[in-house]
């Protein structure tokens, strides 16, 4: 049980690096001036007033790095198997295999490499992980 406990704990915390290095790839190929364009014409396409939002960069990587943080931060109640963080689990790695996907599916579709495709990859692998470990701990129980 406690090997099992551990490699939950790794998963997830391999889903918070790979993260961590997604948002590095994303502010370091200018993400948000790819991505304010976009969601602008969203808004105005749909007459819509908040979604989707438009960052400034300070707030945007503050957000995300606070994320980061706590994220990190939540790791050791894995290794105590936590029945509350089974579904925090797989809504993490969902939400991260949805935005991986979605980087590969715009630089695809689009024919150019999007900010955050090289590191979507990653992304995708480590979420995967997380799915398949959180999986054994949920049937352990």
């Amino acid at each position: 049980m406690r090997l099992l406990s551990n490699r939950w704990a790794m998963a997830w915390a391999a889903l918070t690096a790979a993260f961590a290095l997604h948002v590095l790839d994303e502010a370091t190929h200018d993400f948000l001036a790819w991505y304010n364009p976009n969601a602008r014409a969203i808004r105005e396409r749909l007459g819509e007033q908040w979604f989707p939002p438009v960052f400034t960069f300070p707030v945007w990587i503050s957000g995300l790095c606070a994320a980061i943080v706590l994220l990190a931060a939540l790791t050791p109640a894995l290794r105590e198997r936590r029945r509350s963080l089974v579904v925090a689990a797989y809504g993490y790695a969902g939400i991260h295999i949805l935005n991986g996907l979605g980087h590969l599916t715009v630089s695809i579709s689009g024919r150019f490499i999007a900010p955050g495709t090289l590191s979507a990859p990653v992304l995708l692998a480590a979420a995967v992980w997380l799915i398949v470990e959180t999986r054994r701990v949920h049937d352990s129980h």
